[in-house]
């Protein structure tokens, strides 16, 4: 259930769990749209200075929670104050041909590993929401359930849902207007899945998705050649006779 305001407790506990490490610098990493029929993949890192966060700044991030448990207008206040609060913050994006082309799971990681190489300094502690990344990428502990574990984490989930709902509303949802990407952000929805049926998918959706939208498309486009073929053999037939 998204909250129209976070909890200050649940805030509280968040920054506990990383000041536990030890670490002045803390890092988070997460996704968004991993479960999306269409649109990009969004990674983000956010590095947080836990010993130089001011009382303003700890206001500021008062209702930081798993951005999937925020209200959008919660999310993006968040989003507005973690850009000027937190130390670093790196942005990563993979397209719908990218997802296809190396399958879901290899993307996620490799641009998760990229946000996390993007932070300079590195930071003390790096956290990555539930994945232990590939070998090569920075130090990290992988910590499932971390969006609602860790306050850097939280804060990277807010960066990619914010980022991510932002593309799909407005450049996206104005160049394809009949699929509704201002309202579903790309999943799965009933609504989402009609538009499929009816106008095919476009060139943001993954085809390497099984959905059953495409194949009951797929069958109503050759149904429709079905028919079209069996008209104009019955159009020849008339004209010889």
């Amino acid at each position: 259930m998204a909250l129209a305001h976070g909890s200050r407790r649940v805030a509280g506990r968040l920054f506990a769990h990383d000041r536990r490490l030890g670490a002045r610098w803390v890092a988070g990493a997460d996704e968004a749209g991993r479960g999306c029929l269409a649109g990009p993949l969004v990674a983000a890192s956010v590095c947080l200075d836990l010993h130089s966060l001011t009382p303003a700044g700890r206001r500021a991030l008062g209702d930081l929670d798993d951005s999937k448990r925020l209200a959008p207008a919660v999310r993006e206040r968040l989003a507005r104050a973690i850009w000027v609060i937190a130390e670093q913050v790196v942005v990563a994006v993979a397209d719908a041909a990218t997802i296809d082309r190396d399958g879901l799971h290899r993307t996620n990681l490799r641009i998760l590993s990229d946000v996390l190489a993007g932070l300079d300094p590195v930071p003390q502690a790096c956290l990555v929401d539930g994945f232990a990344l590939t070998p090569g990428a920075l130090a990290h502990r992988a910590i499932v359930g971390g969006d609602g574990r860790s306050a850097a984490i939280a804060a990277a989930s807010v960066i990619a849902k914010v980022t991510r709902d932002r593309v799909m509303s407005g450049p996206i949802a104005d160049t394809y207007p009949e699929y509704g990407f201002d309202v579903h952000m790309g999943y799965a929805t009933a609504r989402h899945r009609r538009a499929i049926v009816t106008h095919g998918p476009s060139a943001v959706h993954r085809r390497s998705f099984a959905s059953a939208s495409y194949t009951e498309f797929a069958q109503r486009q050759a149904a429709a050649g079905t028919s079209a073929s069996v008209r104009r053999a019955a159009y020849g037939r008339a004209s010889l006779g």
